[in-house]
């Protein structure tokens, strides 16, 4: 039994005494960071800036001379024909069926503004998609945060564990010798032996679960992070009554509020007319003389204006929707802000009673320290029952 007290002893000290041992030293912010560059999706940045670079050109090319090619063959049911009142004088009528190819060359002059407004909400809403990917990101952060203050208080724990197995192994050592001078009983050796191991059991169960959380921290941050890694305590930030909420949640339901306003401004420009050059030529029967009816050549250039009315039908309900997204956007925004309050509301009054815990807790501390350092009874003293031990 002693030999099997010592070996666990051994054990337990080696692995308490691991992760305490001069090894690299890390900080939270380090390991947030390396977990943000090793994430797949911080990689989707690029995709985002890279497709939206390729959307703005193709904006930015609508501007550009538009080449449309155009056939045409038809058949209609009557022409235009010219009865000559002249004798000998025969204008012949031009045939049903007609012929066309043309190509035609356009070159937008006044769009009302509409590829600036086209721009502007495909910009904004690629800040949306990077913001969204923030807000995946946090999460991220989050759950680094908590192995990492895991880590740390597995390993506080191990180290009460550790020194409450030392008093353990003291008690076991001085009941011993007052068992082979008859001043104790047995049983109360063996309720400190049984302590012992469970403290033994209870170091090994906290070393593994810690060994478990620095393996997923090192998936997360692609980085090996060796057993005797020593993750630095970060500094308690002051808390304040009226704290600033900065979430990336909260540059998300800004950026999809701008989506709907630059989507209302360019549903307004869509209402405005358009000026445009055209420039056409091709070949067909009849050309533009109809009173030839043989195939020929033809060209016609000019300004053309545009102003399609149909979007007055339309404009009013389209806006509506889009305020009512920007509604719906703002309530989700407030409701996001007060469940923040709230939890901050709960964690103010968590960490004020943790405080005053500790205040107790040194008290206490104070108290048994004095009772740890009084002085040390006689050996000649009556059998003492097992809770006595607990109670010195």
């Amino acid at each position: 039994m002693k030999l099997t007290i010592w070996l666990n002893t051994l054990v337990i000290l080696f692995l308490i005494n691991l992760p305490l041992a001069r090894g690299q030293t890390v900080t939270l912010e380090q390991l947030q960071q390396k977990a943000r560059e090793n994430y797949p999706l911080t990689r989707q940045k690029n995709v985002i800036q890279e497709s939206n670079a390729l959307l703005l050109q193709n904006i930015n090319r609508n501007n550009l001379p538009q080449l449309v090619i155009l056939g045409q063959g038809s058949y209609q049911s009557d022409v235009t024909s010219i009865n000559s009142p002249i004798p000998g004088l025969e204008i012949e009528a031009p045939a049903k069926d007609q012929y066309r190819i043309t190509t035609e060359l356009t070159q937008p002059l006044y769009d009302g503004g509409l590829r600036r407004s086209k721009q502007l909400v495909q910009q904004i809403t690629s800040e949306t998609e990077n913001q969204r990917l923030e807000v995946e990101l946090y999460k991220l952060r989050e759950q680094v945060n908590q192995m990492y203050f895991a880590i740390i208080l597995l390993e506080e724990q191990a180290r009460q564990a550790s020194l409450l197995q030392k008093d353990l192994a003291i008690g076991i050592k001085r009941t011993q010798a007052q068992v082979a001078n008859g001043i104790t009983f047995k049983s109360n050796l063996n309720v400190l032996q049984a302590e012992h191991l469970k403290a033994g059991q209870r170091i090994i169960e906290l070393q593994n679960t810690r060994l478990g959380y620095l393996q997923a921290l090192s998936l997360l941050t692609g980085e090996p992070l060796p057993l005797n890694i020593q993750l630095t305590r970060p500094v308690a930030p002051a808390i304040s009554t009226t704290p600033e909420i900065r979430r990336p949640e909260l540059n998300l339901y800004s950026k999809q509020i701008q989506v709907w306003e630059a989507q209302k401004k360019m549903v307004e420009v869509g209402l405005r007319p358009g000026l445009s050059f055209f420039g056409q030529g091709g070949y067909g029967r009849p050309g533009l003389n109809l009173l030839k009816n043989e195939f020929d050549y033809f060209y016609l250039t000019g300004l053309r204006f545009t102003w399609r009315l149909n979007t007055w039908y339309t404009h009013r309900n389209e806006k509506k929707v889009l305020d009512l997204n920007k509604k719906t956007t703002n309530l989700q925004q407030e409701i996001f802000s007060l469940n923040i309050n709230m939890q901050l509301t709960r964690e103010r009054a968590e960490i004020q009673k943790l405080e005053e815990l500790i205040k107790s807790d040194q008290e206490i501390i104070a108290l048994r320290e004095s009772v740890k350092n009084r002085p040390k009874p006689n050996w000649k003293m009556p059998l003492l029952p097992p809770t006595t031990f607990y109670a010195r």
